[in-house]
């Protein structure tokens, strides 16, 4: 189905604006394969690994089904990518679950999918990153104590301003950024991992005598721990929000894929257990910056080495984020459902520039929110929630549309392709576990499950209003263009070419 696009909106064009150098005004396909690799590794490890080993091992209760959950909630993330593969090349355009959701459902539920994504989603983990990365950089500053959130949250703020600066001045400053720090960060969990074996190979296994001993098996909390497991490995789905500007993504899309979700599932698993060798439950439960606290226990004078490339971490996290993200916001605007000024493109950088300073907006509003962990288990259950539909999008694709065209197609056996032995069973399971995240919290967090689900429903009186409403009075009309031409004079931007 396509997408619906909202009636009586007026073109905007910028006069007088210098055209590109090509005189076609559109994003381009300027990322090959280490790039889509680089931005899942870049998005996946960041802010995750070193601030949820605390929420798994919380909800967990024991060392051995924490690591358990790391390892399933990296398979769960390799199914979930696998069947997003078959997605994104079945529906090549950019806004991944927004695109999946409206062709298979309609607009109404891609727009409530956007209207979460854009006040929840995609702002709350890009702050939740940036004042991960603004704790462990100040944290040497303030040895032995928590650092002033005030001064966090003014370098959040800086760090989230200064990146949406870049990815406004030049894609390709973006990618080399996203490329130089994605090796920084793999660089930091190296280390954490050598100094971890170092450590256990030095006879140090009194953290692994009883691994299972106070192992929480009530299912609420399971899901919990799953939920804070799966915030480590976000991000897997994100290249799939910029698959327009993604060179063949046919063979780059899935292959991107297949390299990125093994090697961070490894890494991550083997990190946990370099932690757990290391730091008591006591200890990782008691600190906010797990891996500084690992590093003043194991590095001594170098410790200081641990915060910086945390800090490098989170940046490139932060940066792959604001990149992929902000152009869901440009495909929900191009087929009408946000304002125009978010669709527009800057005509000299050619990059979506309202939408990123959009998205920066907000996300420098939520940066008041401090408890970081509330944020986790919120974003995790609607991230969930809209995940399952998208996955059910599939199966019903599969159903509805049998003979659409799919280069990967999850199931095909009969096709010599890694991908296409995997049974269809895996889309089913996949659709399965989602459900069961949905479901389970709902008697743990009643609270942050309700909240999620009002601002889903809050979604559908704007729908009705600003989308669905045919015959708009003038001044609605009139008032939304005016807003669209300052934005475009502003920004100097104008809308996308059509050309193909």
């Amino acid at each position: 189905m396509p997408d619906k696009v909202a009636p009586a909106e007026k073109p905007v064009q910028l006069p007088n604006a210098a055209p590109a150098a090509n005189n076609e005004v559109k994003l381009k396909k300027e990322l090959g394969l280490l790039d889509g690799v680089a931005i899942i590794v870049g998005i996946i490890v960041g802010a995750g690994i070193f601030v949820s080993p605390k929420g798994v091992l919380r909800n967990s209760g024991s060392v051995g089904q924490a690591l358990i959950v790391w390892v399933f909630s990296g398979i769960l993330s390799l199914i979930g990518a696998l069947c997003y593969a078959e997605l994104g090349t079945m529906i090549p355009k950019s806004g991944g679950d927004y695109a999946y959701i409206s062709d298979a459902f309609g607009p109404l539920p891609a727009f409530l999918y956007l209207w979460v994504a854009l006040f929840v989603l995609v702002p709350t983990g890009n702050a939740i990153t940036a004042l991960t990365f603004a704790q462990y950089i100040l944290q040497p500053a303030w040895p032995g104590c928590e650092p002033p959130y005030a001064a966090v949250r003014l370098l959040a703020a800086v760090i989230t301003c200064l990146l949406t600066v870049i990815n406004c001045y030049n894609v390709k400053w973006a990618t080399r950024v996203q490329d130089i720090f994605t090796g920084t960060k793999i660089f930091a969990l190296i280390i954490i991992m050598v100094a971890g074996f170092w450590w256990l190979c030095t006879g140090h296994t009194e953290n692994f005598e009883s691994p299972m001993a106070g192992t929480n098996t009530q299912p609420g909390y399971i899901a919990l721990a799953i939920y804070s497991g799966l915030f480590s490995y976000s991000g897997w789905n994100y290249l799939n929000f910029v698959t327009e500007e993604l060179k063949d993504p046919y063979k780059n899309l899935p292959k991107a894929i297949c390299i990125s979700l093994p090697l961070v599932t490894v890494i991550y698993v083997f990190a946990n257990i370099a932690y757990f060798v290391v730091l008591t439950q006591d200890e990782i439960l008691a600190s906010n910056a797990v891996a500084v606290t690992f590093g003043d226990k194991l590095l001594g004078v170098m410790s200081w080495i641990m915060p910086f490339f945390v800090a490098c971490s989170t940046f490139g996290a932060l940066n792959g984020a604001i990149f992929a993200s902000a152009r869901l916001f440009f495909v929900g605007a191009r087929n009408g459902h946000l304002p125009t000024a978010i669709a527009l493109i800057n005509v000299r950088n050619l990059t979506p520039m309202p939408s990123l300073i959009f998205l920066c907006i907000i996300t420098l509003v939520l940066l008041i929110i401090e408890d970081v962990y509330v944020l986790i288990n919120y974003v995790s259950f609607v991230e969930a929630l809209f995940t399952t539909l998208s996955v059910s999008g599939l199966l019903w694709l599969r159903y509805k549309k049998p003979d659409l065209h799919r280069p990967i197609k999850v199931g095909n056996i009969w096709q010599f392709n890694f991908l296409n032995y995997v049974s269809i069973i895996l889309p089913i399971i996949f659709f399965v576990i989602c459900a069961f995240l949905v479901t389970f919290p709902c008697y743990v967090s009643p609270w942050e499950v309700g909240v999620g689900i009002i601002i889903i429903l809050s979604g559908i009186p704007v729908y009705c209003i600003f989308i669905d409403w045919k015959s708009k009075p003038a001044w609605l009309v009139n008032g939304s263009h005016n807003f669209n031409m300052a934005c475009a004079k502003l920004f100097m931007c104008v809308q996308e070419d059509k050309t193909e």
